[in-house]
């Protein structure tokens, strides 16, 4: 047999929900009110009972020593119990329901009492205030107990004090006034309680659908865990309220967007000025996965309101994958023309073995030189006008590519471009860029042509890259600088629409341009204007680090 479970000890302390916790604090907080109200009335409520009571002695002691014929009864008769001043004393009192009305000579000799025995003796408490002129009012005792009394001066005719009148008003009647309030101040206070119970459960339970009756440990432990997953993870995450500001961004967003915690409470725009980074934030622009360049970072971005309606985005750095799936597709097209040309060097040797066979010595040595010279007149036509070898080199090796698509490529006679380029990767990339659009362009059409033209203007390189494909229609002529647009189908690395947007940026940067319009002969005709690009005369070139290769994106 199992051992009998020990019984589980009942603990007593502070519940864990927040529910509980915040209940039970507006209850505590509600009843601590209610006392603190309660004794608070009840404390003054006692005086004030008590002033009411002596005040209505000290009216009925002025009542009484207004009546003329007192004060000559007094002067003219003596204190006997069925004289007039004591008839007179006793109406008053059973008329005003007062415990007592006595009438004193300036001996303090009494003339009245309810009590009959004490008619002429002495009065129990001193009269000199109320004698020397004084209205009194007090709480003392005297042979009939305590009291809640009024004393007047008692004159005559000319106004000369020949006494005084004491009326008192039993205190047991101030008490059990006060003891009869108490039910009545308790059922308000009840109720004032009641109320305020209701209400601490209706707060309580919003609170509770708020928190989602969590505990505060837990509460607690979700905050730490959140701050954890948000500074550690390798996303950017970026919080927004219900008016589309800024509450929140973790280490990583600060990173890729280039920000820091002082845009808290900004909305995107004045975080990070216009553009469609700040857009696809404020939720201008709608999808999942929606690509954003923020400086020479390409960001994927995703968007999701929040219950409260703020929301909440995420940022993925794509810039090392956009360079290594540009690599892949640059391997791959290299690929592919060493594919072609292996298999136009087969035909070539398989032609000369064939004339050496048959002995045609002479029609193999022109056969050679033919071949030889269309490489040589190809390179010597790009040498010859564009002196960079970088950039020779691109355009070279393009024009093979492109003679194994079926195209033309082309480079112009007005092209001139000398070796004094002060960025000569960064060129080479974007003139990668715009001669692979135009090849892809033109690819599949008759006559395909693509002419490049480069020219120096001072120390400002101008480059145009002109097409014989379809060309773009003039409302999209913007949009094919903006991030993510493209006519083309994504590639197997990722999404098209980055290339010609990061080609703006370069030549913004540079203080230059970038547009599109219709070429001469239909088609597309791109043109980019870099100030400063080529160094004076006097300068050497600097070379700096590569471009960032996300700018070879194709996008049209």
């Amino acid at each position: 047999m199992s051992p009998t479970p020990p019984a589980r000890r009942l603990r007593l302390g502070m519940p864990k929900r927040v529910f509980s916790q915040v209940l039970l604090m507006q209850l505590a907080i509600a009843a601590g009110v209610v006392v603190l109200a309660t004794g608070l009335f009840l404390a003054p409520l006692s005086a004030q009972l008590d002033d009411q009571a002596m005040r209505r002695a000290l009216a009925i002691a002025q009542t009484t020593a207004a009546v003329p014929q007192i004060a000559e009864d007094l002067r003219s008769t003596p204190p006997t119990v069925d004289g007039p001043v004591q008839r007179e004393a006793e109406r008053i009192r059973k008329a005003s329901d007062a415990e007592y009305v006595v009438v004193m000579d300036l001996h303090g000799t009494r003339w009245s009492h309810p009590e009959l025995k004490e008619v002429g003796g002495h009065v129990s408490t001193s009269p000199d205030r109320a004698l020397a002129g004084q209205d009194v009012m007090e709480i003392d005792s005297g042979t009939l107990g305590r009291s809640a009394r009024g004393k007047v001066p008692l004159r005559d005719d000319d106004g000369r004090i020949i006494g005084a009148v004491s009326v008192g008003i039993e205190y047991d009647s101030v008490r059990a006034r006060l003891i009869h309030a108490i039910p009545g101040l308790f059922a308000y206070a009840g109720g004032a309680l009641a109320v305020g119970a209701l209400a601490a459960w209706l707060i309580s339970r919003r609170v509770q659908r708020q928190t989602r009756d969590l505990a505060f440990s837990d509460i607690s432990a979700l905050l730490a865990e959140r701050e954890a997953m948000l500074h550690g993870i390798r996303e950017g995450v970026v919080a927004l309220d219900r008016t589309g500001r800024v509450r929140l961004l973790n280490d990583e967003a600060q990173r890729l967007l280039g920000i820091g915690d002082e845009v808290v409470g900004r909305s995107p725009d004045e975080a990070l000025g216009e553009g469609r980074t700040a857009d696809v934030l404020a939720g201008r622009v709608t999808g999942t996965d929606l690509i954003a360049v923020r400086g020479q970072r390409v960001l994927v971005v995703t968007r999701m309101p929040t219950d409260d309606g703020g929301a909440v985005a995420t940022l993925r750095d794509r810039t090392e994958l956009e360079q290594l799936g540009r690599e892949l597709d640059s391997t791959r097209g290299l690929i592919d023309a060493l594919r072609a040309q292996d298999h136009e060097h087969a035909n070539r040797m398989h032609t000369l073995l064939g004339l050496l066979e048959l002995e045609m010595y002479d029609d193999a040595v022109d056969f050679v030189g033919e071949v030889v010279g269309d490489h040589r007149a190809t390179s010597e036509q790009v040498t010859e006008k564009i002196e960079d070898p970088l950039l020779a080199a691109l355009l070279v090796g393009k024009a093979t590519v492109a003679a194994e698509r079926g195209v033309a490529l082309w480079v112009s006679d007005g092209t001139r471009l000398p070796d004094r380029l002060v960025d000569p990767r960064g060129l080479v990339t974007v003139v990668g860029n715009l001669v692979d659009n135009a090849l892809d362009a033109v690819a599949g059409t008759p006559h395909a042509r693509v002419e490049v033209e480069l020219r120096a203007e001072g120390r400002t390189a101008v480059l145009r890259v002109r097409d014989t494909g379809p060309g773009i229609p003039a409302e999209q002529r913007e949009l094919v600088f903006t991030e993510g647009w493209s006519t083309k189908k994504p590639p197997a690395h990722g999404k098209r629409g980055i290339g010609l947007s990061l080609v703006r940026r370069l030549a913004e940067r540079q203080g230059g341009s970038a547009t599109v319009d219709e070429a001469a002969g239909g088609g597309a005709e791109f043109t980019v204007v870099l100030p400063e690009a080529l160094a004076g005369p006097d300068l050497e070139p600097v070379l700096t680090a590569p471009a960032n290769s996300a700018v070879e994106e194709e996008s049209r």
